[in-house]
Order: C-alpha cells, then structure tokens, then sequence
C-alpha cells in the first residue's frame, strides 16, 4: 500500500466551502481521476483519506493537508496534476509527496496567518498589535456546545505585526506566500501577519481579532479577509513555520553518489 502526501488550497470564493463541502469534492475527484484509493472494511466502506488540521470554513488557505492511500503505487506529481484537473479552480492541488515518514499531524504544530483589515489604518492596528503583545494574558470568550468559553489568545501568538497593504503588496516574502487578493486594494487598510501555535483550545485568528478589540477597542468595519499562508513545525529558535513534507522529500532523495577515493578505501577495508 502507497500512502500519498497532498497540499491544496482554499482561494477567492471557494474559502467558504466548509470541510464535508471539501471532502465531497475531493472523493468525486479520486472517482474522476481513477486513482486506485484503499478502503476501509466494514458495512459501509469509505475510501481512506486522512486530513489534518482543517482550516475554519470562510478562511482562505494556502496550505492545507491531507494524506491518502492507494492498493497500486502511482507517481505523486502525476497524480497531483490529474487529481488537479479535477478540482474546482480555486480548491487546487499544488504538491504531493510519497509519504516515507511517519506523523504529519505530529508536524503541524503551527501556522502563519495573514489578516486583511479593510477600513483600518496601519498605525492603529500597530497601535493595537503594541498593547497586545505587550500584554501576559489576553482573555478571549468563544461560544462552544456547553455555552460561552473563556480563554487565553495570547499564550498562543508567537509573533504579530501589522503593515499597510501597499508595503505587504511589495514585500518578497509576501509576493511568495500571499494568494491573489479577492478584495480591491485601492484603499490603504491594515495587514496583520501572524504565527499562532496549535494549542489546546485552539485559538484561532477571528480570536486575535477578539484579544485586539478587547485591549485596544480595534474593531474593524467590515469581516476581516482571513488566510493561512503556511502551517508546519515551529521552530523556537527562528520563530519559523517550516515544511511538514521536507522530511518525506528528503527520505526520497537519492543518496550522493560514493567518489572514487572513497569507493577505493571501501574496497580496501572489505579485503
């Protein structure tokens, strides 16, 4: 059995399919596509996908993951370009790997979270952002099945900054890892980019948004355009969200080719 690592995205309209909106899609796409998916046994059979981590429906992702599994091995690029052409543009197939390690879910223990603040100026939101991160703790309240729920957004919130749209729009990092703006960007506004830890309970960004409006009255007027730019293992020391799918790429990299000397003096301690 061949387990298969995909990467796809949430853009423009299609952030505010929910998950099982998703899964629909997706299952019709392994149908079209032929892929020769594992089930699993009982009554009710259902073809074995795994996902990780989804992110909140009307929130625009770049880097969403799943994993798959399949009863014939099939090249992951070949696969990722038919499975894409089976996707709604918009809900799009960019990577897959072979999976050669164990425990994505295990890597995901961060994400990078970009948050368009339209109708906000920059020096309010860092304004904002100053009294948040000066802040120890930041209670937030969320209504969860058993009522209202009352947390702490600031312990998970490894970084915040706020730019202007226009310094964002320029910015190489940005260039790489911002999906196309589904909102005009004639008007000056807000950007926050963020990395939040995945703690228990979760925070999320509409949360941020809470602790920022709770310690320095920011309340912008319209919905805040919400997109996860990466999700990965956090490093500490950089403060960076890196690859989960680096580690099966480099499991699948061929090993260096052994130089002339060294096959020599191998040859030699086997005689």
């Amino acid at each position: 059995m061949q387990r298969i690592r995909l990467r796809y995205t949430k853009r423009g309209r299609l952030r505010f399919t929910s998950h099982r909106d998703f899964q629909r899609a997706f299952e019709r796409a392994l149908r079209r596509a032929e892929v020769p998916m594992a089930y699993s046994a009982g009554f009710t059979p259902h073809p074995k996908v795994s996902y990780a981590n989804a992110a909140p429906t009307g929130t625009g992702s770049e880097a969403e993951y799943l994993e798959i599994a399949l009863t014939d091995a099939r090249d992951p690029g070949k696969l990722r370009a038919l499975l894409d052409e089976s996707m709604p543009a918009g809900l799009d197939i960019i990577d897959a790997v072979e999976a050669r390690t164990s425990g994505l879910a295990d890597r995901l223990t961060a994400s990078v979270w970009e948050m368009r603040l339209d109708g906000v100026s920059p020096e309010d939101a860092r304004r904002a952002v100053d009294a948040f991160t000066a802040a120890e703790t930041v209670e937030v309240q969320r209504k969860a099945k058993n009522g209202m729920r009352t947390f702490d957004a600031r312990g998970a919130v490894a970084s915040l900054e706020a730019h202007s749209a226009q310094s964002t729009a320029h910015s190489p990092q940005s260039t790489a890892l911002s999906p196309q703006a589904d909102r005009p960007t004639d008007q000056a506004c807000a950007i926050l980019r963020l990395v939040v830890r995945h703690v228990t309970p979760a925070v999320r960004p509409d949360d941020v948004l809470s602790g920022l409006r709770a310690v320095a009255d920011l309340a912008p007027p319209v919905p805040a355009a919400v997109t996860r730019l990466a999700q990965g293992l956090f490093d500490e020391e950089t403060g960076t969200v890196t690859d989960p799918l680096a580690p099966d790429r480099e499991a699948a990299a061929p090993s260096p080719e052994i130089s002339g000397d060294s096959a020599t003096a191998a040859a030699k301690a086997l005689a």
